[in-house]
């Protein structure tokens, strides 16, 4: 995943201001305990990000890929 794809889904999964403030507030403990914003800062693939905001987040499988129907969901 790149980092515009990530982006992208967090604009359109959680909406733009949301998800903006989510990705520099959100703890993940599955990232150790860093922001998202810091694990992609840090280097963290964008992809592992993503799945771990989700996770905490408890999006469902089928709403983690927003309103593209054709978008192909980034594997774990």
């Amino acid at each position: 995943m790149r980092y515009s794809e990530f982006w992208s889904l967090v604009d359109d999964v959680y909406g733009e201001g949301y998800g903006r403030t989510l990705v520099g507030t959100q703890v993940l403990t599955e990232l150790g305990s860093r922001t998202a914003q810091a694990a992609l800062d840090a280097g963290v693939e964008p992809r592992t990000v993503w799945h771990a905001l989700c996770d905490a987040m408890d999006v469902p499988d089928s709403a983690r890929w927003g309103s593209d129907r054709y978008r192909q969901a980034p594997p774990r």
